[in-house]
């Protein structure tokens, strides 16, 4: 794993380097694709194309949150802000790293909650805007917007990270292919027909399951706050 966080240095530090307007753009994204914003942007922009769309873009959020948040406390990936002063790489070699107020994040970072937990939640909103723009035009490049947008926002939020030494290259591209998958898989789940009691349910599942597992790994003795 050493040669693979060696080689994401050297990739933050190759955009590190760029030009002044390019590091101004890269902060701008990582503060402002924060998950948080799914729920205060993007569930109430769905919510008002589509109600079944903004149920997806609002649960798919809350499924992402809770197992990216498991995925970390069994991954343990690695931070490259504190990676280069542990391994002791920065005192072996000199390098040309800066530090940004986005770059102290704590805890594992495997896989990344930007990429995985927007990825996850645009997906349904993605789809529908794919599905509309089918409907009142029959370009082909018109219907390939939307995902084209996806992908090079998700592109854009990954690099912003590993440019802020927040992630590694490797956890953003894992966030985003998570993120893609689940939430493909929860759009075919038929969400919104359930009743409001599979909702109740399913949260509460997730919880417990969550706290459970936080205690049970704390008595194996594995310490997931390292």
């Amino acid at each position: 794993m050493d040669a693979l966080y060696t080689a994401g240095i050297r990739f933050a530090e190759v955009l590190q380097s760029g030009p002044p307007w390019l590091e101004k753009f890269w902060i701008l994204v990582t503060s402002q694709a924060d998950p948080k914003c799914v729920f205060t942007v993007c569930f109430p922009l769905a919510y008002f194309l589509n109600r079944k769309v903004g149920m997806l873009v609002l649960w798919t959020g809350l499924v992402s949150e809770w197992l990216n948040v498991v995925l970390k406390w069994f991954l343990f990936g690695e931070r490259p802000f504190w990676w280069v002063h542990q391994s002791g790489l920065s005192s072996k070699e000199l390098l040309t790293l800066r530090q940004f107020p986005a770059s102290c994040e704590t805890g594992p970072g495997d896989p990344s909650g930007h990429c995985m937990i927007t990825g996850a939640a645009l997906w349904p909103l993605v789809t529908e805007l794919t599905t509309l723009a089918s409907r009142h035009s029959r370009s082909p490049v018109l219907k390939l917007v939307p995902f084209a947008a996806y992908i090079l926002l998700l592109v854009a939020v990954g690099l912003s990270r590993v440019f802020v030494l927040a992630h590694f290259p490797h956890q953003v591209v894992s966030g985003i292919l998570t993120g893609a998958a689940l939430g493909w898989w929860l759009q075919t789940q038929s969400l919104p027909s359930r009743p409001p009691g599979f909702f109740v349910a399913a949260a509460l599942g997730l919880l417990l399951s969550s706290l459970s597992l936080h205690s049970l790994l704390g008595t194996a003795g594995i310490d997931i706050d390292w």
